[in-house]
């Protein structure tokens, strides 16, 4: 697989191209109490349409921005201009956070020309590129959506990997929080993890700038959390948004295949018949 992260130079040269298109995909955690649709009618990359991860959902679960139904998929992004043919550019405002969380999204519902803005926004601005605060004008595409069920795991496929071993479960959270020492944001989650899950915390494969680490970095942050990277993993991490961050790190060091357990830790720690374990992994 080729890079799953494109840089903004590439972005510069590219804006504006038939081909391209460009998805505000912002997320905040609801302790950080902002809007993301407002701090997009604000500033935007010009051309870019807002992807609501909340609202492009399954809201028949009772968990967090879960995967949405293909059908409710396919008709959200016809009616932002999203269709086949199109290589889709995804970006975030905080850098890299919920823009993995589409880029997984567009590949579970078939879409593999699908890449993230490295840097994301910041990295944009910063650089001092064009932004607008137009609002989008997208016409209506046709999208196919071809469901790809290997790039999703829910609890059952979760367990059932855990009683085996075929499958490594690598967690996103904090480590803190993966250990069990800090509490869960959401309230009756408990803390911990599951047993034999490892800890990769999404904020370490991130360099400095905000840039995703070097393919040879990030190898080395996994093995050396003790991830066997010649073994089938699935990541998780709280609600399903830093786990594609993971996701997204593995396909930038060829293992371009890596599920997302969807129902994350909301799901798992908020049920009793879930096993949890605390300490270091």
């Amino acid at each position: 697989m080729a890079d799953p992260l494109v840089s903004t130079a590439w972005l510069a040269d590219h804006l504006g191209a038939p081909d391209v298109r460009l998805i505000d995909a912002s997320w905040y955690f609801p302790q950080e109490d902002k809007d993301p649709l407002e701090q997009f009618r604000l500033a935007h990359i010009p051309g870019a349409v807002f992807f609501d991860i909340d609202e492009i959902s399954d809201d028949t679960s009772g968990l967090p921005h879960m995967l949405p139904s293909p059908v409710k998929f396919a008709s959200r992004v016809r009616k932002l201009g999203l269709g086949d043919g199109s290589r889709m550019v995804i970006y975030d405002q905080v850098g890299l956070r919920s823009a993995a969380r589409v880029w997984w999204t567009f590949r579970a519902m078939g879409h593999e020309d699908v890449v993230v803005l490295d840097g994301g926004l910041p990295k944009w601005i910063a650089e001092g590129r064009p932004i607008t605060d137009g609002p989008p004008q997208p016409r209506e595409r046709h999208f196919t959506v071809r469901y790809s069920n290997d790039l999703v795991r829910d609890i059952g496929q979760v367990k059932r990997a855990l009683a085996s071993g075929k499958e490594q479960l690598v967690d996103a959270r904090p480590a803190g929080r993966f250990t069990g020492e800090t509490p869960e944001p959401r309230e009756g989650l408990r803390g911990g993890h599951m047993p034999g899950a490892f800890n990769v915390p999404a904020s370490e494969i991130l360099a400095p700038d905000g840039t995703v680490k070097s393919a040879e970095q990030l190898k080395a942050i996994f093995e050396k959390s003790g991830v066997d990277l010649n073994r089938p993993m699935i990541t998780t991490c709280g609600s399903g948004i830093t786990a594609a961050m993971l996701s997204l790190a593995l396909a930038r060091i060829g293992k371009d295949r890596v599920p997302v357990y969807d129902g994350s830790w909301t799901e798992w720690g908020g049920r009793q018949d879930t096993d949890v374990v605390t300490g270091a992994a």
